[in-house]
């Protein structure tokens, strides 16, 4: 049994999602004539209450579009120090826009309305790049997976108003904190301008990612996604396996959520694990007092698979794939016996 706990993003398709891309009705997406995946981009506007989806092949383009729309080059944005625009999309804030990063040292990759008000350049001076957006990511990968306070998205919003500054969501995960925290979409669609949500983390379906936004926006998308190459044909097999996945694999996020809880408590009992971090949905962060990599290897051993993510820090992120089995074997007679 081989348990890979290195990222949601591992999962194969289950056999019922197989069966919904077979049976796909496709046509050339270029030309805007999938009704797989115009039925997709539907779906999601209407699920935010927004004007426009947009399909991407990954989230990473879907945020890097993003950033274009919103951006001239030579302006900056504001981010947390540990946000994927920055940190794990290749530099593609300066190279696809010509942007800067101002980061925010936050809490767990959140920041507040003060942090970004503090942060703002002076628009009348001209030495400083001009700020014209804001970009927070909930819930944040390297912080472990942490769901903002929802009035502190409202209060980030009220800055962004005030100076004129756009207010873009890398909500790959998205789904994660609005079924931690019992929310709902629309609550996000009207606040944000612009949110990327990825199909493939977590839901289960193998690619994917949608930019949804409002229509002063989104209007010149389906441009910048062709200069970052993203125009794709009959990907209405995998817009099927979006749509199957919105429609089934949501609620079960919950289970992930149970187990990565349970991996925690379990943690926090053995006495190499200096620190288990917070745990708010499917992501654990922890840090040991033995050699990381070393014990990387004997788990690996073991046919347990997961990563380190620097700074002593090491991830374990639970799935559709990770199942009950694989969850009481792994807390019951791996973890408390290494």
């Amino acid at each position: 049994m081989i348990i890979d706990l290195r990222s949601d993003t591992v999962t194969k398709p289950t056999s019922q999602m197989l069966e919904a891309i077979m049976n796909a009705k496709v046509g050339d997406d270029v030309y805007k004539e999938d009704p797989t995946v115009n039925l997709l981009e539907e779906k999601i506007a209407t699920m935010f209450g927004m004007d426009m989806a947009l399909f991407f092949p990954s989230g990473s383009m879907a945020n890097q579009a993003a950033i274009k729309l919103h951006t001239q080059p030579g302006e900056q944005l504001i981010a947390d120090k540990y946000a994927h625009v920055y940190n794990y999309e290749g530099g593609g804030v300066s190279f696809n826009s010509g942007v800067s990063c101002k980061l925010i040292d936050g809490h767990r990759g959140m920041i507040t309305a003060d942090q970004v008000e503090s942060s703002i350049n002076p628009p009348d001076f001209y030495h400083s790049p001009l700020t014209s957006l804001v970009c927070i990511e909930n819930t944040t990968n390297k912080g472990g997976g942490a769901c903002y306070d929802f009035d502190e998205i409202l209060r980030i919003k009220s800055v962004c108003k005030e100076h004129n500054l756009g207010y873009h969501l890398d909500g790959a995960r998205l789904w994660n904190a609005i079924i931690a925290k019992n929310q709902r979409f629309q609550q996000y669609g009207e606040v944000f301008d612009t949110i990327s949500v990825c199909l493939s983390k977590g839901l289960g379906a193998p690619m994917g990612s949608v930019l949804v936004g409002k229509k002063e926006y989104m209007q010149n998308a389906i441009r910048v996604r062709k200069v970052l190459g993203g125009g794709m044909r009959q990907v209405g097999y995998m817009a099927a396996a979006g749509i199957y996945a919105l429609d089934n694999h949501m609620d079960r996020l919950i289970e992930d959520h149970k187990k990565a809880t349970e991996i925690g408590e379990v943690l926090e009992k053995l006495s190499f694990v200096k620190s288990v971090e917070p745990i708010d949905t499917n992501i654990i962060i922890f840090t040991i007092d033995r050699n990381e990599e070393e014990f990387i290897a004997q788990m690996a051993e073991k046919n347990i698979h997961f990563y380190g993510m620097g700074q002593g820090k090491l991830r374990f992120v639970t799935h559709l794939d990770y199942t009950t089995q694989m969850h009481e074997y792994f807390v019951n007679d791996v973890l408390t016996k290494v």
